[in-house]
Order: structure tokens, then sequence, then C-alpha cells
């Protein structure tokens, strides 16, 4: 208990040591996260992910500055930042470590910024990226924002984490709308087109709201004995059925224009979350895929210690020398080494 105790008090050099441990995967951060996790499920998980340049930095810290001082009715609530940064190919440390461009969150006691290099992992965040919410949890966080590197199709990871997915587009980047790739959009709670001041923002928004509306149309056609029928609008329908039709909303992170508004829009989607229910299955996929992502490292880790080096060097010369295949390859390294 002595590990934790500090960190539920909301010491912040505690808290940053542990995050530490958490990322170098320490046996002191296991045993402090085990201790932490039944005081874990309050925080509100908001992912900010979407293609590079699109000021995703910038959207997080007008974001976390407006919770931090929110209109007088409003209370102010604790933010944690995780940003996930490209790694640097010769160290493998956070590229852009510094966060220059959330300076204007310095000092204040009320938010958290920890950068964390993503290490090579596909998805757009570290394996130690669920860990570290998890600690932020349970030092009291109330809502934890996750930047991810802007990594294409491959973000959908993000989607698993967060309780509220952010899609972040810009005018101007070479297509009509970065999202049409495959997964993004589909992993979006609410879609923000940043750097709305920029010329092309209508047809970025008209890119968009097309293929939401190939996804959620508001009145649906079919042809009955040669004439075409509507039926009823489709947008009544899933009021009903509690679906969540993701909103688009213009945004000037610079100015922080727009960021009030999108603020409501993080609560009303929290809001429907609790109110349908699905905030309970969310968490449940959330914590199967956490465990499923350490039952397969552990098993792989244990493996590789039960398997002898030079075994696997051979194996590997085998299949250079195309004498084997890669899942002959599999079936003797789990046989020992043997055919």
């Amino acid at each position: 208990m002595h590990l934790i105790e500090p960190i539920l008090s909301g010491d912040r050099l505690s808290l940053s040591r542990l995050l530490s441990h958490i990322e170098a995967d320490t046996p002191t951060g296991r045993e402090a996260l085990n201790q932490l996790f039944p005081h874990t499920g309050n925080a509100h998980l908001v992912g900010v992910t979407g293609a590079s340049g699109t000021g995703k930095s910038s959207l997080v810290n007008r974001l976390a500055l407006y919770y931090r001082n929110p209109p007088e009715d409003v209370k102010p609530k604790r933010v944690a930042v995780v940003a996930v940064d490209p790694s640097s190919p010769f160290t493998g440390g956070a590229i852009m470590g510094d966060r220059v461009r959330m300076r204007d969150l310095a000092g204040d006691p009320g938010v958290f910024i920890r950068s964390m290099a993503s290490r090579g992992s596909l998805g757009g965040l570290a394996n130690a990226t669920a860990a570290m919410v998890q600690a932020f949890d349970a030092a009291g966080f109330e809502v934890i924002l996750i930047e991810t590197v802007g990594a294409g199709q491959a973000e959908v990871d993000i989607a698993r984490l967060a309780h509220t997915t952010l899609v972040v587009e810009a005018p101007g980047l070479g297509d009509d709308i970065q999202a049409i790739k495959a997964g993004i959009l589909e992993i979006a709670d609410i879609l923000v087109i940043n750097k709305a001041d920029r010329p092309g923002v209508e047809i970025t928004e008209r890119a968009l709201k097309g293929m939401l509306n190939l996804a959620h149309p508001s009145e649906r056609v079919f042809q009955h004995h040669g004439t075409l029928e509507k039926t009823q609008s489709y947008q009544r329908e899933t009021k009903e059925k509690n679906v969540w039709i993701p909103p688009i909303q213009r945004t000037i992170a610079l100015e922080g224009d727009g960021i009030p508004e999108l603020h409501d829009l993080i609560a009303q989607h929290r809001s429907h979350l609790e109110i349908s229910g699905i905030l309970q299955r969310k968490e449940r996929t959330r914590l199967e895929t956490e465990l499923d992502n350490l039952l397969h490292e552990t098993l792989i880790n244990r493996w590789r210690k039960s398997i002898d080096a030079e075994t696997y060097r051979k194996l590997v010369d085998q299949l250079l020398a195309r004498e084997v295949s890669p899942w002959q390859a599999v079936d003797r390294l789990l046989n020992g080494g043997k055919p």
C-alpha cells in the first residue's frame, strides 16, 4: 500500500516516478498498478487522432485549457494528457517530447502532461499507454486526453482504449478528406475540422457529411413494383435506438474558436454512453483488449525464455534458405525445435 499512498494523495513527483516505472515495465511499476487498479474506472478517456498536420497537439492544448478554465457555472476538471509521439530511430525516445505547443499548460497543478515514444507500435499507441492511463485515472484526473501518432489506418487502436474518439481533419492536406482511409471515419465519435480558417473548409465539411450520409442516411430509398419508395426518417429511428451519429465541429485551435462547442459535444457523448448503457460495454471491451494484449506479450516472453537461442537462429537460417516455410518454423519452435 505504501507504493500508492502518495499517488492517491496527489503527489506529482511520486506519480512521475511511477510513470517512468510503467514505461520501463519494471516490477515496481507492475506492483503499483496492481494496487492502484481498484481505484480506477472514474476518468473520461478522450482519444484525439488524425493525420499529421491537422493540429492535434494545438487542439489538445486548447481543450485542456478549457477544462481548467470553463465558464463560471462549470466546475474545472483535473486533466491528464498522454501524448504518444513518434520514436527517434536512433535513441528510441520521443521526437517531440518537449511538447512546446502545450506550454500554455505549464505550471497548472491540475494538469499533468506525459510524452511517451510509440517505439514502433503500429496502432499509434505505445504498449504502456493503457497502463499509464490507469495510473492517471487512479490519481484522480477526471479527463484523460490521449493524443496519438498520425499513423493513418492503424489508429483504430485508439477506439478500443478511449470512451470518446475525436478524429481531426484539416482543409488543404491534398485529399478532399483524409478520413476516407479505411478504418478512420468508422472510429470517430466526433469529427473535428481544425484550422477551419483555411480555404477549402466547406469542401472538407461537405465530404465528411457525404461520408456520414452513406453510413447514416436521413431516409432510405428502395424500389417497389418499379417505383421508388422512401421509408421514414432514419434519423428518428437511430434516436429511438440510441445510435450516436458523429457530429462535425469546426475549430481554430490556435485562436480557441469552436473549443467550447467541442467541449459540450464531448460531454453530450459521455451522457449518451451512460444513458444508453454503451459505456459499460465499452469498458468491458477495453479491459478484454488490455487482457488479451498482456496475455499475448506474457506468453511470447515466457516462450522465448524456454527456447534455445541457437535453435531459433538455425530456424531463421533455414527460413532464409527457403528450406522451411514460416508456418513450419512456427510448428517446430512450438515443438522445441523438432520437426
